[in-house]
């Protein structure tokens, strides 16, 4: 009766711990490899807050540097005989079957790669986490790994880049980004065709295991994807890891013991951490969602993320000649995917020398200059219980996304709204001349949103942040604009509200 009676004392105990200290007990709980576990994990407070980060697709695809998409150069360069990667090649490197993508590596020297001018850069654009490809399809990590001799610590620039990254993005107080692709190096070359150096055992190190043209992916090629990841996370700690389309070929068992370690490291070392995926590709909440070139055309209940680029086309990695999004363009992206509960990673390619283009450097200044002024409207925000208005419209996604538009003009109608605290943000997508209506605010009937006139304390436009004359219409809230533009892309009203009946 007496260890009964103790049994029962420590369980009350137990308990009144619980109660006072929610969190003492919950930190301890180890995330199992089972998607029910799994789905307890939830979204990083540092991403909610920081909506907004870099990361860099930079490896041997860089010297050829052909598009429209760099990244699939190699795999187009095998697979296509007619095709413009791979006359290209034969022109400018010979035939194929003396000149594989293996011989590129010596070119990959990487002499101008400075990590810290990389970090010092992204933190300039405003972002809040950053960090490399760590693999990208074609086999080449980025980091020093012993699972195989195809790195760029021993080969192309010598570097161990992953290691570099993180030390500098770390230090500038960033989230750190690894991304994955390497579950497509299964199929990314062709290994069966005997005739090029990709179906050679040889080099199977870096092309993949030979094997036949549609056979699933062995114990060995999923024993070596997961080393390759247990293995970043324990040398480089990384805060956020994405995946690419590839998790398709991997097996449950493999991906939930991924999840459950990187959670499970995270929780020993005490901090926050997210995995992104692409479509169906991880049950939903057991990760972030990801759409790839996409956004969602409306506010949505769950949050998600998208990965762009820069560039004007899907380059992806350095592309000669291939033109770049404008500030604007970025800007207003940017702000519409944070007012319906997105976020954004920003892809950037540099060049094989290892720095990064002109061009890019001055989108992400551009960037960095807006969000000096504007920042306070994404940052640490959250959204609020519409996204928006105005007449431009987007397409819902598809697939794994794509519904991004280069060519879109939002108007001086199209609004988008985020909150913090008793601050109400309304983002105008274009310059409002001498004023602005937001007909969401409009009071009207059972269907109204807004919010009520004694509730508005102050009208500011942030980067002037005088107080604007403002009425409230019964077609919406009438507020009239500075004579001055404080930025030159998207311009922010601050709304401070307090409680009408006090």
């Amino acid at each position: 009766m007496k260890f009964v009676k103790s049994i029962s004392v420590i369980t009350l105990i137990l308990w009144q711990i619980n109660m006072i200290f929610p969190t003492y007990l919950s930190a301890k709980t180890h995330y199992q490899s089972t998607w029910n576990s799994l789905k307890k994990h939830t979204t990083p407070q540092w991403l909610k807050d920081g909506k907004f980060g870099i990361y860099t697709h930079w490896g041997i695809y860089s010297v050829p540097a052909q598009g429209p998409n760099g990244t699939w150069f190699a795999n187009k360069l095998y697979e296509d005989s007619q095709g413009p990667e791979r006359k290209y090649h034969e022109a400018t490197y010979g035939p194929l079957e003396k000149f594989g993508y293996k011989d590129f590596i010596p070119m990959f020297a990487g002499e101008k790669f400075n990590a810290d001018e990389w970090a010092e850069l992204f933190l300039k654009a405003g972002a809040r986490f950053a960090g490399p490809v760590a693999e990208h399809h074609d086999g080449f990590a980025m980091w020093d790994t012993k699972y195989s001799e195809w790195n760029a610590s021993k080969m192309g620039p010598k570097r161990d880049v992953v290691s570099e990254l993180g030390r500098a993005i770390k230090k500038r107080n960033m989230k750190f980004v690894t991304a994955f692709h390497h579950a497509e190096a299964w199929f990314y070359f062709p290994t069966w065709d005997k005739r090029y150096d990709c179906g050679d055992p040889k080099y199977s190190g870096l092309y993949g295991p030979i094997h036949e043209k549609y056979a699933l992916p062995t114990k060995a090629f999923l024993d070596n994807w997961k080393g390759k990841i247990y293995e970043v996370i324990d040398k480089y700690e990384p805060d956020f890891i994405w995946f690419d389309f590839g998790l398709k070929l991997i097996t449950d068992s493999y991906k939930q013991d991924i999840l459950a370690y990187f959670y499970n490291n995270a929780l020993t070392h005490k901090k926050e951490v997210v995995v992104t995926y692409k479509s169906h590709d991880l049950p939903p909440g057991t990760g972030l969602l990801d759409w790839e070139l996409g956004q969602e055309p409306d506010l949505t209940y769950y949050d998600w993320i998208t990965d762009t680029s820069i560039d004007d086309g899907q380059g992806w990695g350095y592309v000669k000649g291939l033109g770049f999004k404008s500030v604007n363009n970025l800007v207003d992206n940017l702000v519409d995917r944070v007012s319906k509960n997105g976020y954004l990673l920003l892809n950037v390619g540099p060049m094989s020398d290892g720095t990064i283009p002109e061009e890019a450097k001055d989108r992400l200044l551009g960037i960095g200059k807006w969000l000096d002024v504007n920042g306070e409207a994404i940052y640490g925000t959250t959204t609020w219980s519409i996204a928006g208005e105005g007449p431009t419209k987007i397409d819902k996604p598809s697939g794994n996304g794509f519904n991004e538009k280069n060519d879109l003009l939002y108007t001086s109608e199209d609004i988008r709204f985020t909150v913090k605290d008793n601050n109400f943000y309304a983002t105008v997508l274009d310059w409002p001349g001498d004023k602005i209506l937001i007909k969401s605010l409009a009071p009207k009937g059972k269907t109204w949103t807004g919010l009520y006139p004694a509730e508005i304390e102050s009208v500011t436009m942030l980067g002037d942040n005088k107080e604007l004359k403002w009425e409230m219409t019964k077609k919406g809230l009438s507020i009239k604009a500075p004579i001055n533009k404080p930025c030159e892309h998207a311009f922010v009203f601050k709304i401070v509200r307090r409680n009408p009946f006090e």
